[in-house]
């Protein structure tokens, strides 16, 4: 059985990133282009207090996975953490990947906030975050699933 390790980004471009971003945008995402982006021109490089980007690679080291943690940019409130830019590769999912992924992320976002929010508009990832605790209710901007960390 093949073993995954889930860690931090430290820089983005030393990874070959063509099939996370390949795939998403044949499903019609835009954010792993979007997080390249953000990332190459400085404006989100998950390098702020309290904000990481992390993979989940392959015995290859591959990445296979990503997600990082943003304070919430759409929030007064400095206890609230964003996950953003969220994919795993399609022939590594509904195997605990996105599962390994969350979890290190959460590990993270506990050390900060009190709370974790997300926006998902699909059926799929709705039913995944559901499954790992989230709650499906709009009660953050800009955002359709929360989690609490703590009280």
């Amino acid at each position: 059985m093949e073993e995954y390790k889930a860690k931090q980004i430290n820089n983005l471009f030393s990874y070959d990133l063509n099939i996370l971003i390949k795939q998403s945008k044949e499903e019609g995402f835009r954010f792993i282009e979007r997080l390249v982006n953000d990332y190459k021109n400085g404006a989100n490089t998950f390098n702020n207090s309290g904000e990481a980007l992390f993979g989940v690679f392959n015995e290859k080291e591959e990445l296979i996975a990503i997600g990082g943690l943003n304070k919430d940019p759409y929030s007064q409130k400095p206890y609230i953490g964003r996950l953003r830019r969220f994919y795993v590769t399609k022939e590594y999912r509904r195997n605990g990947i996105g599962s390994l992924l969350i979890k290190r992320i959460i590990n993270e976002a506990v050390e900060y906030y009190n709370t974790l929010v997300l926006h998902t508009d699909t059926k799929q990832a709705d039913h995944f975050y559901s499954s790992l605790g989230f709650l499906k209710e709009d009660l953050y901007p800009n955002s359709t699933h929360f989690i609490k960390l703590k009280n």
